[in-house]
């Protein structure tokens, strides 16, 4: 996979849509109007209102050029259309930690879309990038801030993201 694209899921995809279209058309309109309204009440330099609000604007729109460069260069990969024996992104993988033997499944995302609390990584991270082209039965070392951990590969389903 090329380390440049940004491959993300259409549910990811959504999420970035969502989030510009709240920043870009409820969200800074709003804070103009308080920053207009401030603005018009005279000595801006001590005015709270008009400070926060320019500070909001600012973020606001970084933020915005932000979402749109992301979604610009997004790769769409609706995982629930893939169908391979491999670990392709999208995958929701179960892997078996051989040292204590606990398993865990994850799904590989995009960069955009992790959250580890739902285990969701990115295909970029250390463990995320060991686990794509490999097959069930294939072993992985994942170098940790502790030393490696290996993991078996017990499944490979794809799926729809939720």
């Amino acid at each position: 996979m090329d380390k440049e694209k940004n491959y993300i899921t259409p549910q990811g995809f959504s999420k970035l849509q969502e989030e510009l279209h709240q920043l870009a058309r409820v969200e800074r309109p709003e804070v103009t109007k308080t920053v207009a309204w401030a603005a018009s009440n005279g000595d801006r330099s001590e005015n709270a209102d008009y400070i926060y609000g320019k500070k909001r604007l600012r973020e606001i729109d970084r933020r915005t050029r932000f979402l749109s460069k992301r979604i610009d260069v997004a790769i769409v990969v609706d995982p629930s259309t893939i169908k391979s024996e491999k670990v392709l992104f999208g995958a929701t993988v179960t892997v078996c930690d051989e040292e204590d033997s606990s398993e865990k499944t994850i799904s590989i995302v995009g960069v955009d879309e992790i959250n580890t609390h739902k285990n969701r990584i990115s295909w970029r991270s250390p463990l995320g990038s060991s686990l794509i082209s490999k097959e069930v039965g294939d072993t992985i070392s994942v170098k940790i801030p502790v030393g490696e951990k290996t993991y078996e590969i017990m499944k490979i389903v794809y799926v729809e993201i939720i």
